[in-house]
């Protein structure tokens, strides 16, 4: 009879050591107290690249407000599916007391913006600044706009987080420097049921869709090409397959009875200890 109670306290530890997770499954960045012991130089490419479907604003400035014009009007533009619709358009004082005028734009699925009075300016493959640059030269080419300033700034860049995160959504992205754990944080972090080891970002490139892997918990993972996010990026967060388990039945009994078990395991080990004394 002792010898079974015996094998109570060893049962009652191994049932709440079942509920237990390991802290190397929950921690980020393992190991980067040595790897940062000097300066990472950053090595991944953050800048976004325009894609078919962007939404970007497009702004010109001059220094001769009637130069713009052309500008000023309701302009058709292309858009994703092939079809047409009416761009936005602004009308601002300039610094250098010149005018501007800002418009909104969608490229079409061959990869252009459709300028009013310029014509088609492929942009797709371009930063917003390699755009800008490039709508400047075609502005110079075909208008008598001879000073023009542009500006290109993305409007809808986006990244749909799913899986154990706290708050599954759409994140809207505020800058074109955006990382994962930035992200990540804007949903609520990661949940006590998601792993942190398996993180996949899917990401369309050059018309294909490739899947990155990263473990959150790995210093590593700075260097993933996956850890700055691009527009329409889509991350998922896998949760612990032992979830399903915990909220069955079984689970509930078993916790349930791992409290039992330890709360018997301690009064027969102190009522066998008592009569050993006596």
């Amino acid at each position: 009879m002792k010898k079974y109670f015996s094998f109570l306290p060893v049962l009652a530890l191994a049932a709440m050591m079942c509920s237990c997770v390991s802290t190397k499954k929950i921690v980020y960045f393992q190991g980067s107290d040595s790897l940062f012991m000097q300066a990472q130089e950053v090595l991944q490419q953050y800048e976004m690249k325009l894609k078919p479907a962007d939404q970007i604003l497009v702004k010109v400035t001059c220094s001769e407000p009637d130069l713009l014009s052309v500008f000023a009007q309701d302009v058709v533009m292309g858009t994703s599916g092939g079809g047409r619709g009416n761009s936005s358009s602004y009308l601002s004082s300039g610094a250098s007391g010149g005018m501007s005028n800002a418009y909104g734009y969608t490229i079409t699925n061959d990869g252009y913006v459709v300028l009013p009075s310029i014509g088609k300016v492929h942009v797709a493959g371009l930063t917003t600044l390699d755009a800008a640059t490039v709508i400047e030269e075609k502005i110079k080419e075909v208008s008598k706009i001879k000073d023009p300033g542009v500006t290109v700034n993305l409007l809808n860049a986006r990244v749909a987080v799913l899986g154990a995160v706290k708050t599954p959504k759409v994140v809207s992205l505020t800058s074109e420097r955006n990382t994962v754990l930035d992200v990540l944080s804007q949903c609520g972090d990661i949940a006590d049921t998601g792993l942190r080891q398996k993180i996949k970002l899917y990401r369309e490139v050059d018309g294909k869709r490739m899947m990155y892997k990263m473990d959150l918990t790995k210093s590593d993972v700075f260097d993933s090409p996956a850890y700055y996010v691009q527009q329409n990026d889509l991350i998922y967060v896998e949760p612990n397959k032992s979830q399903s388990i915990k909220s069955s039945a079984f689970y509930t009994f078993w916790t349930a009875g791992a409290t039992i078990l330890g709360t018997l395991a301690t009064i027969t080990s102190m009522i066998i200890l008592i009569k050993n004394n006596k």
